[in-house]
């Protein structure tokens, strides 16, 4: 699997790389019809999230993909009566957002290792806890700030599942 293009999560007035899927658990559990199609095997879920921390609450607050029949997905496809946001109170989890230099770059899912780690946990979508883990200090040359260093991109069918 190719290194994953992050997700953008705002939080602290910071626009942080998000090293983790929490709309996963709506898609899997809401019982819509949703699927997105992979344009790019750095982007394997099919769509980019933005997420906001606002009053410690998770919102997603943009969403853009392609759908199985090539057609553009965005917020009001998946949530009508929320096309501006919505409160994530289906994700319980942790989310990883690395900063700083890399030190490792590994070629797959979120695996490459940074300068420091922010560690949000989540509750029904409300923040209960916070921890930032220092990895190890760069060399200077070193890159700054998550990326992918090489990806494919495919063509977009169009013409549906066969």
């Amino acid at each position: 699997m190719t290194a994953q293009i992050s997700e953008t999560l705002i939080y602290e007035d910071q626009r942080l790389s998000m090293c983790s899927q929490p709309l996963d658990y709506w898609l899997c559990t809401a019982g819509k019809d949703v699927e997105f199609q992979s344009t790019s095997t750095a982007c394997w879920r099919g769509y980019m999230g933005t997420w906001k921390v606002i009053n410690d609450r998770l919102y997603l607050t943009g969403l853009s993909g392609t759908g199985r029949d090539g057609s553009k997905l965005r917020m009001k496809d998946l949530f009508p009566d929320h096309a501006k946001g919505v409160f994530a109170h289906w994700f319980t989890g942790e989310v990883r957002c690395p900063f700083g230099k890399m030190l490792d770059y590994v070629h797959m899912g979120y695996g490459s290792t940074f300068e420091k780690d922010l560690y949000l946990t989540f509750k029904k979508g409300m923040l209960v806890a916070k921890r930032v883990i220092t990895n190890g200090i760069g060399k200077d040359g070193d890159p700054e700030g998550y990326g992918v260093a090489a990806f494919t991109t495919f063509p977009v069918d169009k013409s549906g599942p066969q």
